[in-house]
């Protein structure tokens, strides 16, 4: 399956999210991963979106945010050179046997156990969407108890910026075209 992923900014309003939502459902966009967050301003929120590219082009989505009044900005960076990186926590069924095992594999992926109870561990790893699913498979034949994931975010290389968020004359829209 083919993914791209888009990033918008948008003003940290109520019912934001909710409106962008309702745009990929109208449209029958497929959302493969969603996630949102503050800036370094808390008036403006990015989202990372990476979606099925096979039912839809990332232009046909960045030019449908853009006719929503609360998105300043919207940048396709699928082909980018970018960080993308995904944080996930798995509890896995543990004996106190199993534990140095367990911690053997998450140091292997640079993962760390943030929990201990008497009959699980929950470990933590950030990193890419193949170094994730590495460390699920080898941890699955000892029992994923329950499985979390943040979903992409994602940010340009080097000093390449990739939205700046300055409002500008045309009602806050401002483009990177570095």
């Amino acid at each position: 399956m083919q993914q791209q992923t888009v990033f918008a900014l948008m003003e940290n309003r109520p019912g934001v999210l909710n409106r962008i939502a309702s745009l990929f459902r109208r449209r029958n966009f497929n959302i493969e991963s969603l996630n949102v967050g503050h800036t370094d301003r808390s008036d403006i929120s990015r989202m990372t979106i990476v979606m099925d590219s096979e039912n839809v082009d990332a232009r046909t989505v960045e030019a449908n945010l853009y006719k929503l009044v609360n998105v300043i900005d919207v940048q396709d960076v699928t082909n980018q050179p970018a960080v993308m990186r995904d944080l996930v926590l798995i509890k896995v069924k543990a004996t106190p046997e199993q534990r140095t095992e367990i911690a053997n594999l998450a140091s292997i992926f640079r993962a760390s156990i943030v929990d201990v109870a008497p009959d699980s561990v929950i470990v933590e790893i950030t990193g890419t969407e193949d170094k994730i699913e590495g460390l699920v498979e080898l941890l699955r034949p000892l029992g994923i108890l329950e499985l979390v994931r943040t979903g992409r975010v994602v940010m340009m290389r080097g000093d390449h910026v990739g939205i700046r968020h300055t409002p500008g004359a045309n009602g806050g829209r401002v483009r990177s075209e570095e």
